[in-house]
């Protein structure tokens, strides 16, 4: 089977290879746009942004399944929190969505997204490093590593894989 997955980013591609039979099924890596403001502020933009993903990397690509994966952040009554969304789409089918793990932002990181910034350059000043979304992300620096956004983001690919597994069974 060709999936798509509508990212070119190398811990979002790690997630999605790390969960396909690689002897079966071919990962075909597209840049698309998200169609959400480029740091989604809530779980529903979030949500759109996976969905617009994952739709644009099947036109694109004319693969038997789309994948999107998107960060954002979220507002709750305990401040700012990291969200992150996945949706895998099939030609003529309801997207099926899932979302990962939630952690609080530290007030110094907040304070610079409330303030429109985005979070990628914010995590770049703040932990002195580049490319951070492109390896252990926001949610690595936050848990000392202890989780990855790749192994965040295989978490979304194992629950979007196992819906549609459940839904293929009963059609």
């Amino acid at each position: 089977m060709i999936i798509s997955i509508g990212s070119k980013n190398p811990a979002k591609i790690k997630a999605v290879l790390s969960m396909i039979d690689e002897t079966r099924d071919e990962l075909v890596a597209v840049d698309v746009s998200s169609g959400v403001a480029d740091q989604p502020f809530s779980d529903e933009e979030t949500i759109q942004g996976a969905i617009n993903r994952a739709w644009a990397s099947l036109e694109e690509t004319r693969s038997e399944m789309g994948i999107g994966l998107e960060g954002g952040v979220t507002k709750t009554a305990y401040g700012l929190m990291l969200c992150n969304w996945g949706a895998l789409v099939k030609e003529g089918e309801k997207p099926i969505i899932a979302g990962g793990a939630r952690i609080p932002i530290p007030k110094e990181v907040e304070a610079r997204l409330l303030q429109g910034e985005e979070l990628g350059p914010i995590m770049a000043d703040f932990t002195q490093r580049l490319n951070v979304s492109k390896r252990e992300g926001a949610i690595g620096v936050f848990t000392n590593n202890k989780l990855t956004r790749s192994q965040m983001f295989e978490h979304i690919i194992s629950m979007l894989f196992g819906q549609c597994d459940y839904q293929s069974k009963d059609a």
